[in-house]
């Protein structure tokens, strides 16, 4: 619950921010084009961010007869979950990872690489499998989509004023009122989208948390939930994937190599809190 509640409280900044970039940066006008944006970025993100997902991400579709251990182990989680059995594909890459897309449980996929069949036993194979299993049951897509939509709204906002300002537009005949103006438009140039990429990422960092709470409820071994994750962040160290920067928050572990900046900017929690967190259920 505590996650829920910290989830819906950034959802409700991220929309205040939005707001007030709109309206400082654009004006009424600009915030109501943004709005018009946001609402035709959703309406993509919620049909089609899962085809998009899963080809970015080199994923092919695999049938009960290509992989049955997988599909029976898949089914047998789902059912324990209480949700339909998603679709499930792999990737040819050796590096342990996977990760769960679509809009909703009834049209939800299961993505795993050729390492995670790999390198894992059969009790961490199947904490990961809960953990995605866990972000379909908690609509973490969905979340994720509106968070990346309105993160992205603002940093078009931005852009428009400042192509706006380039071009001398937004300047009124009211030299005072368009100073101030013009102060909070360039403040908000720059606060605003680093703002909401902070946001969009604390949330995603939220629903990991959550997913790992849930992932531990559905398999019954937080234990080997938390042993699966150490072994695939070791794994991603020595060996990160070759993956879009855009789809890394949707794997189960970061997939890119880390930078100085990691703590701040990472779309996941720390490993060790997770682990953490995890073997207190257990």
């Amino acid at each position: 619950m505590g996650n829920t509640i910290k989830t819906g409280m950034l959802m409700a900044a991220l929309t205040a921010l939005f707001m007030v970039a709109g309206q400082a940066m654009g004006g009424q006008s600009g915030m109501t084009v943004a709005l018009l944006m946001a609402v035709a970025m959703n309406f993509f993100a919620y049909w089609f961010s899962d085809k998009l997902a899963l080809k970015m991400g080199g994923a092919r579709e695999v049938d009960q007869s290509e992989a049955p251990e997988l599909h029976g182990l898949v089914a047998g989680l789902a059912a324990r979950a209480g949700l339909p059995k998603p679709r499930i594909y792999i990737m040819e890459s050796e590096t342990p990872n996977a990760f769960a897309t679509g809009r909703n449980p009834d049209h939800a996929a299961v993505a795993v690489t050729q390492g995670l069949l790999v390198v894992l036993n059969h009790q961490e194979l199947e904490g990961v499998l809960s953990h995605e299993l866990a972000h379909i049951k908690n609509r973490d897509i969905l979340i994720s989509s509106m968070a990346a939509v309105m993160a992205g709204a603002i940093s078009s906002l931005a852009t428009m004023t400042q192509w706006a300002m380039l071009f001398g537009m937004g300047r009124g005949s009211d030299d005072e009122d368009s100073g101030g103006g013009m102060l909070g438009a360039i403040a908000m140039m720059i606060i605003a989208p680093i703002g909401a990429a902070l946001i969009q990422m604390a949330i995603s960092r939220s629903r990991e948390y959550l997913a790992d709470a849930t992932g531990a409820q559905i398999c019954g071994r937080p234990a080997s939930l938390a042993s699966a994750l150490q072994r695939l962040e070791d794994s991603n160290h020595r060996q990160p994937m070759e993956v879009n920067p855009a789809t890394a928050q949707m794997y189960i572990v970061n997939p890119l190599s880390a930078g100085a900046m990691a703590n701040l900017f990472s779309t996941h929690p720390p490993m060790q809190e997770r682990i953490k967190r995890l073997l207190a259920i257990g």
